[in-house]
């Protein structure tokens, strides 16, 4: 294996960029996510996750987080929220409260939130840029 690629975008606070390395990782997920766009797929999902998750080729950490309905955990794990979603609508879930769930915030403040501009970028760009001692992260 060869090692962990040196990346300046890895250090953005609260954020995980999806690029070629996460498409690879989560390739499995993504393309389970996009066969939710199937009512028939949807149907059998809904009636035996794992059965259906094990026709899959993820890991058994994508397979738990989906389980668990853990969208933070999915992104971490290679997953692309706009693929995401469609576990979140296979369960009745609007986007709005899926994201919400996933930032700790109500659906309202969510919404607020992002209507007002969204978050502030003081502190969220890079670790270390006000002069924290905090290393950048390295690709895995």
């Amino acid at each position: 294996m060869s090692p962990p690629l040196s990346k300046p975008y890895l250090d953005i606070p609260g954020t995980t960029v999806f690029d070629a390395d996460m498409a690879r990782r989560g390739y499995g997920l993504n393309q389970f996510c996009m066969s939710l766009m199937q009512a028939g797929n949807r149907s059998r999902f809904r009636a035996d996750e794992d059965a259906y998750l094990a026709a899959w080729p993820m890991t058994p950490e994508q397979r738990a987080a989906v389980r668990a309905r853990d969208y933070n955990a999915c992104i971490a794990l290679g997953g692309n929220i706009y693929f995401l979603v469609k576990i979140g609508a296979t369960d009745g879930i609007s986007a709005l409260q899926l994201v919400s769930s996933m930032s700790g915030m109500s659906e309202d403040g969510y919404r607020h939130m992002m209507l007002a501009g969204g978050r502030s970028p003081e502190g969220n760009r890079r670790l270390g840029e006000h002069g924290d001692a905090q290393a950048p992260r390295t690709a895995d």
